[in-house]
């Protein structure tokens, strides 16, 4: 019998271009039926606060574009973030953790995270559990 692969992703950033990038990598691991784990920590733990991935959006450096990206997105009926997640979630093969420290910084509780959220989790806790990932990404 096959051990099924395990990814282990670390969100990082708020901005939508980052989380775009996270999510589509994140769909096509629970599309190849592996095991995917995210891990939200400093700005990333942001949008898992309820109604934040509504309003990512682009870095200062790439302003200029939002609107564009946004509105090309929309016209190519491309799911949301957070319409991502939730399809990710729905799949039953996707765990999401909140980092534990960072909601610590960050003033952030457990009442003000989306459902989604399965785990508040420590960095010892997620290592233990990317340890044995077959794909260890940063985002």
């Amino acid at each position: 019998m096959t051990k099924q692969k395990k990814l282990a992703l670390i969100i990082h950033s708020g901005t939508i271009d980052r989380l775009l990038c996270a999510f589509t990598l994140g769909s096509t691991a629970v599309a190849m039926d592996i095991e995917t784990h995210l891990y939200f920590t400093f700005w990333g733990l942001n949008m898992l606060k309820k109604g934040a991935m509504e309003k990512a959006g682009l870095p200062a450096t790439y302003k200029q574009y939002e609107e564009m990206l946004k509105t090309k997105l929309k016209e190519m009926n491309y799911p949301t973030p957070y319409e991502m997640l939730k399809r990710m979630k729905a799949s039953g093969n996707v765990k999401i953790y909140a980092c534990s420290p960072t909601m610590e910084m960050f003033g952030v509780t457990k009442e003000t995270l989306i459902p989604e959220v399965d785990q508040i989790a420590g960095a010892a806790a997620f290592l233990d559990i990317a340890s044995d990932a077959d794909i260890t990404l940063l985002v």
